[in-house]
């Protein structure tokens, strides 16, 4: 490996010089900076970064702690915030969580001990109390989840009103028995959204009993597959359902396929989140689409500018995205009626 003697001995300069000409001191002349970058990039020097993180320099890593990266959501954030960051100079590391606060907590505690430039997380649940204490010393904000315990820095998509708006979409074609899977209601999304499925319904002036619901691992494409089971058993089963998850979409379009549902004859669908492959899905599904692009530049800008200023000064922040309703052919009336009008404002998106 090369090191900085041997730059010195090559240029016969110190060792100090090298060292001072690779960290831009300004004692140090722009011409002498000049040779030793030439010598070192034509020698294959690499920085030691443990060692300027022993003398108390952060690292240009910065963290998205998330819980599957499976969910395109989530890789799609991540290769936005990617670009974002490497045009400030700044790396992006993955730290996968899988809803556990355990497996957060220990990702959290290498972050810090390799003392990351900041963290952007969906959290999980409950955060464990060390956690919570590890971030406060990290520059950090939340992403789509918001939990109280970890600060005021929040970017997240309104949930209540892209789920009020995708139900209010069906209860306007006449649809009077309407399912509804979705996350638990301990994640912040999951309670919003389910609330966003409720109002819909009372606004429209259907009776309690009108929703079924299902509940449970937003990030299982299988629990999607269950619960959709579940919900089409029996006399009253829903003719239309809302779906509050990717991975919940996923499966209950997996499961309808090989089932033979004819849809939307049959059976609504209003989807969550806009994969590649839903706009060809047996007619085109309509689905809620997210401001992921708006969400990942965002994150980076409001982090990139507390990075650069000092510690304390960025005070309470919250950006909330709008969703989108996305109408393909998913979606009719119940038994050839007609519908009794929109549902409100929506983006009609055909073809692939």
């Amino acid at each position: 490996m090369i090191t900085t003697k041997d730059i010195a001995e090559r240029l016969g300069i110190s060792v100090s010089t090298v060292g001072r000409a690779l960290s831009d001191d300004p004692r140090i002349s722009e011409e002498t900076k000049f040779r030793v970058r030439q010598a070192a990039s034509e020698m294959g020097y690499v920085g030691n970064r443990a060692a300027r993180m022993m003398r108390g320099a952060s690292s240009n890593v910065v963290a998205l702690v998330i819980p599957d990266i499976r969910n395109s959501f989530y890789s799609t954030i991540a290769h936005e915030l990617s670009k974002n960051m490497e045009a400030e100079g700044f790396q992006l590391m993955l730290a996968e969580t899988d809803d556990d606060r355990a497996v957060e907590l220990r990702h959290l505690r290498e972050l810090s001990a390799n003392r990351v430039a900041g963290v952007i997380i969906v959290p999980t649940a409950r955060p464990h109390g060390d956690s919570v204490k590890l971030l406060r010393g990290l520059p950090h904000l939340q992403l789509l989840r918001r939990h109280p315990s970890l600060g005021s820095q929040w970017f997240g998509v309104d949930d209540h009103e892209a789920l009020r708006l995708a139900t209010a979409h069906l209860v306007t074609m006449g649809h009077t028995r309407i399912g509804y899977l979705g996350g638990p209601e301990e994640l912040p999304t999951g309670a919003e959204r389910l609330r966003g499925f409720r109002s819909a319904l009372s606004e429209g002036g259907l009776p309690d009993d009108a929703g079924r619901t299902e509940l449970g691992p937003p990030a299982s494409v299988d629990h999607g597959r269950q619960a959709v089971r579940r919900l089409l058993k029996g006399p009253g089963a829903p003719t239309a359902l809302v779906l509050g998850s990717v991975q919940l979409t996923i499966g209950v379009l997996e499961e309808l396929s090989e089932q033979g549902v004819k849809v939307p004859e049959e059976l609504s669908v209003v989807g969550f989140g806009d994969e590649p492959g839903f706009s060809w899905w047996g007619p085109g599904l309509t689905t809620i689409g997210l401001p992921i692009q708006e969400m990942a530049t965002g994150c980076a800008l409001w982090l990139m500018r507390r990075l650069k200023t000092k510690p304390g000064n960025d005070g309470p922040y919250t950006s909330v995205s709008p969703g989108s309703l996305v109408l393909r052919g998913s979606t009719a009336a119940p038994d050839g009626k007609t519908p009794s009008g929109p549902a409100g404002p929506a983006r009609q998106h055909g073809g692939p």
